[in-house]
C-alpha cells in the first residue's frame, strides 16, 4: 500500500517522499526480496517554495507540457520538488545510466570481455593444418591497434598459413542496426555482434584526383589502416541524396554525391557485417606478420576441440562504462546490456528482448517501472518517467556505484561560460534526439548535500512532424537550446537549496 501511494504522490507531482527501496549489497547481485517501503515522509517546510520556482521556471521557458522533472534529497528520499513527474516521455541516452547498472550487477566492474584466437589443429612447420578461428567475446571496443596485437601473438606462435581461416561473432546475437528510425549512414547506429571492430564502423576517405576521386574503405587505427573490401564506396553523380545504401548479401555498397566531395574529406559508416569485417581487417594485420590468411568465413558456432593460441582482453567493465558514458557510445550500451542478459542465464535475439529483461530487473532491484525498448536509449519508442529514474538512482547503493561512472555537468552562465563557483557539483548522464533533451543524475548542492534529479522533455508531435530524411529538423535545435538552458537555471537553483 505504501509503495503505491508513493507513486501516486510523485504522479501527482506533489512534494512527497520516495519509498526507501533496497539496494542488493556489493558486489551486486540477482534483487533478493527488499523490506517493505518506509513512510512517506511528511514535506518538509524548508523545501515548498523548491516546486513552486520550478513550475515558473518551466513556463518562463516555453516548456510547459514537454518537460518532466522530480528532485530527490537522497539521504532521507524525500521528493523535494516536481513537475509532471509521472509523464513518461523517452529517456535518450540517459537509457544509458540505466544500462551501466544493470550490467555491473550481472558481470561486476572486474569483468573483462576477451577475444581470441583458436586453432581446430596444431601447428606444424608453420601451418595450422586446419582451421583458424577468430572469436570474439563480446567486447565492444576492440581497435584495429588490438587486433594487430593479435596478429603479432599469432606470429609470436610460429604460425605462417592456415588451411581455413573463420570467424565467430556468436557469443551475441547479431543485429543489423540499433534502431530503424535512423538515416543508413549515421555511424552511430551501427550493427551488434559478439565480434565488433572500431565501434562497428568503417573509416571511408576520398581527396580529389583530376576530374575523379580516390576513396579508401579503411579499417582505421592509430598505427594500423588496413584496407577492407566488406564496404564498397563508388561516386555518383549527382548532388542529392549524399549517401544511398545497399546491402548485397555481407557487403555495404554505398554510393556518395559527386556534388558533395569538395576536395576531400572523411567520414565514418556503419558496418552491417561486423564478423566479417573484422576478419578482413585482422587478414591485412596477419599479412603485416609475414602470414597468409584466405578470406574470411563466418562460422555460426565453435567447433569442440579447439586450441587457444593468442588472447587479447578489454579493459575492465567498470572503465569501459565510464567512457561509455562520457561518450554515449551506443554499441557499447547495447553489447554490455546483450551481455548482462547473457551473463544472468537469459538468449535474448533481440534488443527489445534483452531490454525486457532489463525493465525486469529494475523493477525488482529499485522498484522502478520503465518502459525500455533497447539499452542505449537510441531508440525513441522508449519511455520512462521522471518519478521512476529519480526512484532508480535514489535507490539503497545506486549513487555509490554509478556517481564515479558519470561525467561532470559543468554549470554554466547565459553566454555558455563555466561559472567559476558553481553553486552544485553536478554528475549525470545526458540525452539527446531531435526535439528530445534529457539529463539525470547527482548534484552535491552548496550545504553539502546529495540531490538525485531526472529531466526528460520532449516535443512528440514536432519529431513526428520532421522529416524522416533531415538529419538535423528545422526547429530541434531551438528545442535543444531551451530545453539547455532550463536545466542549467534548475541545477543552480537547485544547488542553494539547504538539504
Amino acid at each position: 500500500m505504501g509503495r503505491e501511494w508513493t507513486r501516486r504522490g510523485l504522479l501527482a507531482g506533489g512534494v512527497s517522499a520516495l519509498a526507501g527501496m533496497a539496494w542488493a549489497q556489493a558486489p551486486l547481485v540477482r534483487p533478493q526480496a527488499r523490506p517493505a517501503p518506509e513512510p512517506i515522509q511528511p514535506p518538509s517546510g524548508r523545501r515548498p517554495e523548491a516546486r513552486v520556482e520550478l513550475d515558473a521556471l518551466v513556463r518562463a521557458a516555453g516548456m510547459d507540457g514537454k518537460v518532466s522533472v522530480a528532485l530527490v534529497d537522497v539521504d532521507d528520499g524525500t521528493l523535494v520538488a516536481a513537475h509532471d513527474a509521472g509523464t513518461m516521455r523517452p529517456p535518450a541516452s540517459v537509457a544509458k545510466a540505466l544500462t551501466a547498472l544493470y550490467a555491473l550487477d550481472a558481470l561486476g566492474g572486474e569483468h573483462r570481455f576477451a577475444t581470441r584466437l583458436l586453432a581446430t589443429a596444431p601447428v606444424v612447420d608453420g601451418r595450422i593444418e586446419g582451421d583458424l578461428i577468430l572469436a570474439g567475446g563480446g567486447d565492444p571496443t576492440l581497435s584495429t591497434d588490438r587486433l594487430a596485437e593479435l596478429a603479432m601473438q599469432l606470429a609470436a606462435a610460429g604460425v605462417r598459413e592456415v588451411g581455413a581461416f573463420r570467424v565467430w561473432g556468436g557469443a551475441l546475437p547479431e543485429i543489423r542496426e540499433i534502431s530503424a528510425e535512423q538515416m543508413p549512414h549515421l555511424d552511430y547506429n551501427p550493427s551488434v555482434s559478439g565480434l565488433n571492430l572500431n565501434f562497428n564502423r568503417v573509416w571511408f576517405g576520398w581527396e580529389r584526383a583530376g576530374e575523379e576521386y580516390r576513396v579508401r574503405m579503411e579499417a582505421l587505427g592509430d598505427d594500423h589502416r588496413p584496407d577492407v573490401t566488406i564496404a564498397q564506396m563508388r561516386v555518383a553523380d549527382r548532388s542529392l541524396p549524399v549517401y544511398t545504401y545497399t546491402a548485397a548479401g555481407e557487403a555495404d555498397l554505398w554510393t556518395v554525391a559527386r556534388g558533395q566531395l569538395g576536395d576531400g574529406g572523411s567520414r565514418w559508416l556503419p558496418v552491417r557485417s561486423p564478423a566479417v569485417y573484422a576478419g578482413q581487417a585482422f587478414l591485412r594485420l596477419a599479412n603485416e606478420q609475414g602470414i597468409a590468411l584466405p578470406a574470411p568465413r563466418r562460422i555460426a558456432a565453435l567447433p569442440e576441440g579447439t586450441v587457444e593460441i593468442a588472447r587479447i582482453e578489454s579493459a575492465p567493465l567498470s572503465e569501459i562504462l565510464r567512457e561509455m558514458l562520457l561518450h554515449s557510445t551506443n554499441l557499447t550500451a547495447e553489447v554490455v546490456g546483450l551481455a548482462a542478459s547473457r551473463a544472468r542465464g537469459l538468449s535474448p535475439a533481440t534488443l527489445a528482448e534483452s531490454a525486457d529483461a532489463m525493465n525486469r530487473w529494475l523493477r525488482g532491484a529499485t522498484g522502478a517501472q520503465t518502459r525500455l525498448l533497447d539499452h542505449s536509449g537510441l531508440g525513441s519508442g522508449s519511455r520512462v518517467a521522471a518519478s521512476e529514474m529519480a526512484l532508480a538512482l535514489a535507490s539503497r547503493g545506486v549513487m555509490e556505484r554509478l556517481r564515479p561512472l558519470l561525467k561532470d555537468i559543468p554549470l554554466t552562465g547565459a553566454n555558455g561560460e563555466a561559472l567559476p563557483l558553481p553553486p552544485a557539483l553536478v554528475r549525470a548522464k545526458t540525452g539527446t534526439l531531435n526535439f528530445v533533451s534529457a539529463l539525470a543524475g547527482y548534484a552535491r548542492a552548496q550545504a553539502g548535500g546529495d540531490l538525485v534529479f531526472a529531466y526528460f522533455s520532449a516535443d512528440l508531435e514536432a519529431r513526428a512532424a520532421a522529416d524522416a530524411d533531415d538529419e538535423i529538423p528545422a526547429g530541434s535545435r531551438d528545442f535543444l537550446q531551451r530545453s539547455r538552458r532550463l536545466q542549467q537555471e534548475l541545477l543552480q537553483r537547485w544547488g542553494l537549496l539547504t538539504v
